[in-house]
């Protein structure tokens, strides 16, 4: 994602933040608009429902699950979202991608939808219900050309609403870097059976593609809630066994560095003080300890 300033602005036509809400960058005509399951009739009785559109459902998902999302695109986006409510039952959010200027066709929407679909799966942070690859339409140059900057608008305005499709779970992100060679600031787990690496980002902290924890639960969690997140894990795909551990296939994004910890020791943690870099020092003394005031 191009990193530069923007200015966004998000409506609420209902006043609700939790409800129907517009996103749009102030210089550009594309709009995304998150649209709960629950409010999709107010949305269909909208204007901004009667057009071309390029659309996503997502499911939401907590620590314990990988989120999945649906893409598609339609002419017809009414009848199209009727259909999914009754027949898809995984979502619980769409977000619609619109021009302001109604001014998308089918040739755009079939574009896009291919593009957002290998772009979402080479970035592996959601499972798609897709099923299938579909296949590149015939775009001219130009109109390719529109195609790459709506989607990078669109980009843009889906991560903005909690949606970050397009991102991947471990890119470089400000403030993280090593401030002697300026790469990725890797934190590590180490304890018996247990090999873990691990990057402090903006959204959480997120275990390392490769990092190995421990298969079976310490007695000290067996029947509470963090027994529960660690079989949900398991349950989802999220961590794999292998033999006696169990490993991450891919890298995966944790609300905060004690879940995360946990998932591979198999017992409670503190995240902060078992999570160190290269050099033994602490995530804590690192990220945390020395945040102060400004004198």
């Amino acid at each position: 994602m191009n990193a530069t300033p923007k200015t966004i602005q998000i409506f609420l036509p209902g006043g609700d933040p939790r409800g129907i809400r517009i996103a749009e960058i102030t210089t550009r005509i594309v709009q995304v608009i998150e649209v709960p399951r629950s409010l999709l009739q107010d949305f269909l009785k909208m204007d901004e429902s009667d057009q071309v559109s390029l659309y996503f459902l997502f499911a939401d998902a907590g620590d314990g699950s990988e989120p999945r999302v649906y893409i598609g695109q339609t002419g017809d986006l009414r009848a199209r979202l009727v259909s999914h409510n009754q027949r898809k039952d995984f979502w619980q959010r769409a977000l619609v991608l619109i021009s302001r200027t109604n001014s998308l066709t089918q040739t755009h929407g079939l574009f896009l939808e291919w593009h957002s679909l290998q772009a979402a799966r080479k970035a592996g942070r959601y499972a798609d219900e897709n099923g299938n690859s579909g296949s590149k339409p015939h775009t001219p140059a130009p109109l390719q050309a529109d195609c790459l900057e709506i989607f990078d608008t669109g980009r843009t305005l889906l991560a903005t609403l909690g949606y970050p499709v397009f991102e991947p779970v471990a890119s470089p992100v400000a403030g993280t870097k090593t401030a002697a060679k300026g790469e990725d600031e890797v934190f590590f787990l180490k304890s018996s059976g247990v090999d873990g690496r691990g990057l402090y980002t903006p959204e959480g902290f997120v275990v390392l593609k490769g990092s190995t924890g421990r298969k079976a639960n310490q007695p000290s969690i067996v029947g509470t809630g963090d027994e529960r997140f660690r079989v949900k894990l398991l349950e989802t795909g999220v961590l794999k066994e292998d033999g006696e551990h169990v490993v991450f296939p891919k890298d995966h994004v944790f609300g905060s560095p004690s879940m995360a910890a946990t998932a591979l020791l198999g017992r409670t943690s503190n995240g902060w003080k078992d999570w160190k870099n290269a050099e033994g020092v602490t995530l804590d003394k690192l990220k945390r300890a020395n945040v102060e005031a400004p004198a």
